[in-house]
């Protein structure tokens, strides 16, 4: 018998994708966690405010892994076991969970460390993309404004 390591069935570790006997390979597949937070606080944090960039950002970061984005949340003060962060995880469409910072997994989760437990119970990678936050000038902010402000009038943001 050969070496497990170097199973070809098995995959290196930091590879991208997940083998099956017989199957071909397969990307990661990523739910992208994003801080829902009230239109209010656009001035003080923009970026929290920004669901949008926020996802871009994991997108972003599962791209460059060859990773694929399959969910994407946007919850605030969710508990760890709710079952919305889960039933893609037990449907078999969600391999890891990624944030863009801590920040973030702060805003949405009621409990980030209570989350951790319950990734590493289930066997799930939980990741944060760690880059810095986009600065937010004026413009940036009222784009943000209108697109979150006239969803229901057709703006899409662009």
């Amino acid at each position: 018998m050969g070496d497990p390591r170097t199973a070809p069935d098995l995959p290196r570790p930091g590879s991208p994708v997940r083998r099956a006997r017989g199957a071909e390979a397969t990307p990661l597949r990523v739910a992208a966690i994003a801080s829902l937070t009230p239109l209010e606080e656009l001035d003080a944090d923009p970026f929290l405010v920004d669901s949008r960039s926020q996802h871009a950002m994991c997108a972003r970061w599962a791209a460059e892994r060859g990773y694929v984005i399959t969910r994407e949340l946007l919850v605030r003060g969710l508990r760890p076991d709710h079952g919305a962060l889960w039933s893609d995880v037990e449907a078999g469409q969600v391999d890891l969970f990624v944030a863009p910072s801590r920040r973030v997994l702060e805003r949405a989760l009621a409990s980030v460390e209570e989350f951790a437990a319950e990734c590493a119970r289930r066997g799930v990678r939980m990741e944060t993309v760690g880059r810095a936050e986009p600065a937010y000038d004026a413009d940036a902010k009222a784009r943000v404004h209108r697109r979150l402000s006239m969803p229901t009038a057709g703006y899409d943001g662009r």
